[in-house]
């Protein structure tokens, strides 16, 4: 039973307001007046009491039996279908002709309201057991910042640092390196995603997870230019990694890489209003301390990385 904070009846009072009537000889007036509620409402609940005894007291669903508009099943199952193809809201009312407000109530009654990965391949979510056995590699290309932008300022004309309408402010190319097992981190903000560039942002990464105590074994990257290049092949061979890549079209095999961007550039690139792209850079390896040895992983029991690196038995060191 349901109750809103001021219903004046809970079961226990309709049960006394009826007997009161029924077995004890009240009158219709008084047993209302003493549970003050209306003589409608009290007639209500003894009439249903008389008839049907303690179930006449229970609430009763508001649900109308017959609905005529209701939208027939066969139309319902067709929708439920198409849905399981990924159809769209817009796409399934205009493909069959009904209202998309129609569409939209049938998909949240079913379930199917948000598409997620509904009609997908299922997630296939593994996890290595060592420490460096596997790093994944990936690039996040990020704007560079000139000067604060209107947002900041006020001023929409700053934002003509242009010659005829293009744009000069360029691009800087965010490298990260990501430990599957720990989640261990490493980032640096670069001018370029040339294959020279990426062979010495992997040599200092490697660097970095050598100085916490994890030799690692294999590297993968997707399949820019970059990584299919001899540069980066003889790269992997002198320093005695195996390089793996993705399957094409498949960002989500490297999808650790992918969910630390996401994460990175929620709680750095845009975290915060940089006066440009200098103060944004020198921001990044504070972020990278505070995600490596502060920051709680859901993946990993809700401890940060660190934790999972003194776990499992490497030796912790530092960023200098």
């Amino acid at each position: 039973m349901k109750l809103h904070a001021n219903a004046a009846l809970s079961l226990n009072q309709r049960r006394r307001l009826a007997r009161r009537v029924v077995e004890e000889g009240w009158s219709l007036a008084e047993a209302a007046k003493a549970a003050e509620v209306s003589e409608r409402t009290a007639a209500k609940w003894v009439a249903r009491y008389r008839a049907e005894g303690e179930l006449g007291l229970l609430d009763r669903c508001s649900a109308p039996k017959r609905v005529p508009h209701r939208t027939p099943e066969d139309r319902v199952e067709a929708i439920a279908a198409l849905r399981r193809l990924r159809f769209s809201g817009p796409e399934l009312a205009e493909l069959l002709s009904m209202p998309l407000s129609t569409v939209s109530a049938v998909l949240t009654r079913s379930g199917l309201g948000r598409l997620g990965r509904l009609g997908l391949e299922p997630a296939r979510r593994y996890e290595k057991r060592r420490a460096g056995e596997l790093i994944h590699v990936d690039v996040k290309k990020l704007g560079r910042i000139l000067q604060p932008g209107h947002r900041i300022t006020g001023n929409r004309s700053s934002r003509k640092l242009t010659t005829g309408g293009l744009g000069v402010a360029g691009w800087e190319f965010v490298h990260i390196a990501i430990d599957d097992a720990t989640r261990l981190a490493y980032a640096e903000v670069l001018a370029d995603e040339k294959a020279t560039t990426a062979v010495g942002f992997l040599k200092r990464a490697l660097a970095f997870y050598r100085r916490h105590g994890i030799s690692v074994e294999a590297v993968m990257t997707d399949n820019g230019s970059a990584y299919r290049s001899t540069v980066h092949a003889v790269a992997c061979k002198a320093l005695r990694v195996r390089h793996r890549r993705t399957r094409p079209y498949r960002p989500q095999t490297n999808g650790k890489a992918e969910r630390f961007i996401r994460t990175m550039l929620g709680g750095w690139a845009y975290a915060a209003l940089y006066r440009n792209s200098a103060d944004r850079t020198a921001a990044l390896s504070g972020w990278l301390e505070y995600y490596n040895f502060s920051r709680r992983h859901g993946s990993l029991g809700h401890r940060p990385p660190g934790a999972r690196l003194a776990e499992l038995n490497n030796v912790a060191g530092s960023y200098n």
